[in-house]
């Protein structure tokens, strides 16, 4: 073997090995001393797996096959450090100095919970127009800046996502969007509220990752973050709505109207304060023992797929494409970004070393089926376009389709090809964090061209 030819199959050796680690590092169980301490076992393995004759690829797998599946792993240390691991799921971190910073990092957290309800409540007292429009920036600003505090962004990063953040508010607060004679927006402003909360999430997931925005492991952290925060906050919602209930329900009982508490004061605060607090459990809880995704993405992908074929029948026999009802393609709009986040979130939570399986191919189905009615959607859209001419929705959705297809496409073949071996499950996941610019390219296009170019109608 050239030294050339050797030196490509150490790096491929190395990658592999970190590729390993940073799996591993996402055990809430596993500290970075374990990590290290698993890192020199399976270097140890390789070494003498090298030894006996294997190449390096062949090496890698063989010892990794041979230490466990890394759930196992995790559940080995979790057992072995019982002490540690119960102080993790009950959100007590072993060391002082750590449960002091938590603590802080709590008591911050509920600082800028408060300051978000204080400004979602400055914006009630405004028209609905404006609240419309800025609530996003009433909420997600407070929490990037919990990130940038937890994770020490640099100045520079801190100036530029502020410069970023203030620059959007001020244009789409200044554009004049029109009303008609009875008050109701026009579809550029649904837009632009719409897709605003867009763009500032994606700007969010840079003071997640702590500005290496780039890094792919971080981009994909963040991804698993909006996921389980989109969980836990549901089961704080579902919570909330029914102490909420009774609380109207005791007070009825004995003639005391406190809807306006509730409107006024207490929903301005709850409904920001449980967004706040999710976060920080997703951040805080993140067990080995209690991971959500594999078990949801396993319930849903299937009933997912079932919804797809459903719709796309719904589709086809629906009459002529330039017939088919204008909310059944929104409608069909929604369902394909659920498919997107399903996906996103599937790939997050698995196992990147693990061989192809049955579940995997359900995943290829899904792809299939969505990018089949995305085709059968954007024909349909064209065809109304053609027809009809265009209009600020329809040139919106037109474009998000196609920012949907080329995701999709790319997705059905990088898992295609792993299915068959002929590639790797990495190149999946780095395709899905690579894309996720894109959503944000074409948020800010719709939050600040259409307007403009629709004229503000």
């Amino acid at each position: 073997m050239s030294e050339n030819a050797s030196l490509d199959e150490h790096t491929g050796l190395e990658h592999q090995i970190d590729q390993w680690r940073t799996w591993l590092l996402r055990r809430r169980a596993i500290t970075p001393d374990d990590a290290a301490e698993l890192e020199d076992n399976l270097r140890g393995r390789v070494a003498d797996l090298r030894a006996g004759g294997l190449d390096d690829d062949e090496a890698f797998l063989v010892a990794v096959r041979r230490m466990g599946n890394l759930d196992d792993v995790s559940r080995e240390f979790a057992r072995e450090h019982s002490e540690r691991l119960w102080k993790q799921l009950v959100l007590v971190p072993g060391t002082t100095s750590d449960a002091d910073r938590r603590w802080r990092d709590l008591g911050v957290l509920i600082g800028l919970a408060v300051g978000a309800g204080i400004a979602v409540k400055a914006l009630l007292a405004l028209d609905d127009e404006t609240f419309g429009l800025n609530v996003a920036f009433a909420v997600l600003p407070f929490l990037a800046a919990y990130f940038a505090w937890s994770r020490r962004l640099p100045g520079r990063v801190v100036g530029a996502l502020v410069g970023l953040a203030t620059a959007v508010a001020v244009v789409v607060n200044l554009y004049p969007f029109v009303t008609d004679a009875g008050g109701d927006v026009g579809m550029t402003y649904v837009l632009t509220a719409t897709h605003l909360p867009v763009l500032l999430w994606l700007l969010l997931g840079v003071a997640y990752t702590g500005g290496p925005w780039r890094d792919h492991a971080r981009r994909m952290d963040f991804v698993r973050f909006t996921g389980e925060l989109v969980i836990y906050f549901a089961l704080i919602a579902l919570g909330g709505g029914l102490l909420t209930g009774l609380l109207f329900a005791t007070f009825e009982v004995v003639d005391i109207d406190i809807e306006p508490f509730v409107g006024d004061w207490l929903m301005p605060f709850a409904v920001p304060g449980a967004f706040f607090v999710a976060a920080w459990l997703v951040e805080a809880k993140k067990s080995v023992v209690e991971n959500m995704a594999p078990v949801l993405t396993r319930v849903f992908t299937p009933l997912t797929v079932v919804l797809l074929v459903a719709a796309f029948v719904a589709l086809l026999t629906g009459g002529p494409l330039t017939a088919v009802d204008r909310n059944l393609l929104i409608l069909m709009d929604a369902i394909l970004l659920l498919v997107l986040a399903l996906l996103l979130y599937s790939i997050s939570a698995r196992d990147p070393l693990a061989p192809a399986g049955a579940f995997d191919w359900l995943q290829l189905v899904l792809v299939g089926v969505a990018f089949a009615v995305d085709v059968v959607a954007l024909t349909a859209m064209v065809t109304r376009i053609a027809d009809a001419g265009w209009t600020a929705n329809k040139a919106a959705a037109l474009g998000l389709n196609l920012v949907l297809l080329v995701h999709l496409v790319g997705t059905g073949w990088l898992l295609a090809r792993f299915l068959r071996a002929r590639g790797t499950f990495d190149a999946l996941e780095r395709w899905q964090t690579r894309y996720l610019p894109v959503y944000a390219a074409w948020a800010a296009v719709v939050v600040l061209v259409f307007p403009p170019v629709f004229a503000y109608a």
